[in-house]
């Protein structure tokens, strides 16, 4: 399933230096601010704006570490900024226009919404600024390469494992970030469709969209179990889908009863699966990711050819697993 995975440059103990250094915050530049023709501020340095989804879960912060550590290494700058939701699509599009009007040399950027940014990015075209899409994709052939999870393969994998828990039978649900950007819906297909096609013995009583917000996603979890008391399982799409499902299943005291299946890490996830309360979870190498959208966007910015398709990898993580040194590489808290 995996084509290319980075998390071999990331030890235990440079990962746990990176994230300890790692700030809050909507926005942050590794030396100031970018200006125009493709120059950062007065360092004179190729300039690349990163525009994320967000700040609010540290699958981003772990991001913007990975984009740091390459720009670093090519002696370019970079900001890195994001909204501080994954609803805020009008945000996130303010701050690609801003980061346009710069004029940087080349951009990254994870688009909430896969077909709102298209304006932009075809004013990113005409000014001859390369655009590298992250994490998720974008319905145009503008971006030059997207550097991501191959979320389709990556939730089936999650359906496999969900499956085998259950035993091949019973209702199972779905909490999914969101079904705008490339990575909810890829997740969502990946996922449901995996079940619906090898396991003709589950079914997917209901599908929920928590906008990655893990007060809501409660909600939204508890409203599916009470109104399927036989459900087996559960499946959250993201950091905050998870964490949503996770706390569900505690307040409704539901323990042991319906075998759960995150994506992403973060600390809670990895210590809700240590200590039994979820079954695993799929994480991605999100530091890969922010290294590998600098790599292509400096690539592209000097008109060198870049791979179309940067598959960063994947892995499922359990309890049984999660401390092997090629998982303990791609998790973050």
């Amino acid at each position: 399933m995996k084509k290319r995975t980075f998390g071999k440059f990331v030890t235990v103990a440079s990962a746990l230096t990176l994230f300890a250094a790692l700030f809050t915050g909507c926005g942050s530049s590794s030396e100031g601010s970018g200006g125009g023709n493709g120059a950062g501020g007065d360092s004179g340095k190729m300039y690349i704006p990163i525009v994320s989804k967000g700040f609010q879960h540290q699958f981003w912060q772990a991001v913007k570490q990975g984009a740091e550590k390459a720009a670093k290494e090519l002696d370019v700058q970079i900001t890195f900024e994001g909204p501080e939701s994954e609803s805020q699509v009008d945000k996130q599009i303010e701050m690609l226009q801003v980061a346009l009007d710069k004029k940087p040399a080349a951009i990254g950027f994870a688009a909430l919404d896969s077909k709102a940014s298209i304006p932009l990015l075809e004013q990113a075209k005409s000014g001859n600024i390369p655009v590298i899409a992250f994490d998720s994709g974008v319905e145009s052939e503008i971006p030059l390469a997207t550097a991501a999870t191959d979320n389709i393969a990556a939730a089936g994998l999650a359906a496999d494992k969900m499956a085998e828990l259950i035993g091949s039978e019973g209702e199972v649900a779905m909490i999914v970030h969101d079904q705008t950007s490339r990575t909810g819906v890829d997740r969502r297909d990946g996922f449901k469709k995996r079940i619906e096609e090898k396991y003709p013995n589950i079914k997917i009583v209901d599908i929920q969209y928590g906008g990655g917000d893990h007060l809501k996603s409660t909600d939204l979890a508890k409203a599916i179990m009470q109104a399927y008391p036989n459900l087996k399982g559960f499946f959250g799409s993201n950091e905050g889908s998870a964490i949503g499902v996770l706390n569900a299943v505690k307040e409704m005291n539901m323990q042991g009863k319906i075998t759960l299946i995150g994506y992403d890490s973060g600390k809670q996830q990895i210590d809700a699966i240590r200590n039994g309360e979820m079954a695993g979870a799929i994480t991605q190498n999100p530091i890969g990711i922010g290294y590998e959208t600098v790599k292509a966007a400096v690539a592209a910015a000097k008109g060198e050819k870049v791979e179309a398709n940067i598959d960063t990898g994947f892995f499922y993580y359990d309890k049984s697993n999660m401390d092997n040194e090629e998982i303990k590489a791609v998790l973050y808290e």
